[in-house]
């Protein structure tokens, strides 16, 4: 359970990093790309450390890490861009979380 958090506060850490960096370079005001530009880059920093934290070895738990990026970064499309996923997106989508969790999971 542990090691699931260490992921899943990874994976939401870098969906929403690189989602408030996009609003970054889209924006149309350079204080407003600049404020958005620093929020972001610490939401990516701690990405990289808790990821690099989690108590077991990263090879480990690639397939977790996978089939929760998959999901954490439509939540955060959807939050931020109210972008809904389509049939295809959901349809690969489901295909690399139970790939994902294949992998972590097998014993």
């Amino acid at each position: 359970m542990k090691t699931f958090l260490f992921v899943l506060a990874a994976t939401i850490f870098e969906a929403s990093g690189d989602a408030v960096m996009r609003l970054s370079l889209h924006n149309n005001s350079v204080v407003g790309r600049v404020v958005l530009f620093l929020l972001g880059s610490p939401l990516l920093a701690l990405y990289g450390t808790s990821l690099n934290l989690a108590p077991v070895d990263f090879a480990a738990v690639t397939g977790l890490y996978i089939a929760t990026l998959v999901v954490a970064f439509q939540v955060a499309n959807y939050l931020f861009f109210h972008t809904t996923p389509t049939p295809a997106v959901l349809a690969g989508g489901s295909l690399v979380v139970t790939g994902g969790l294949l992998i972590y999971l097998w014993k």
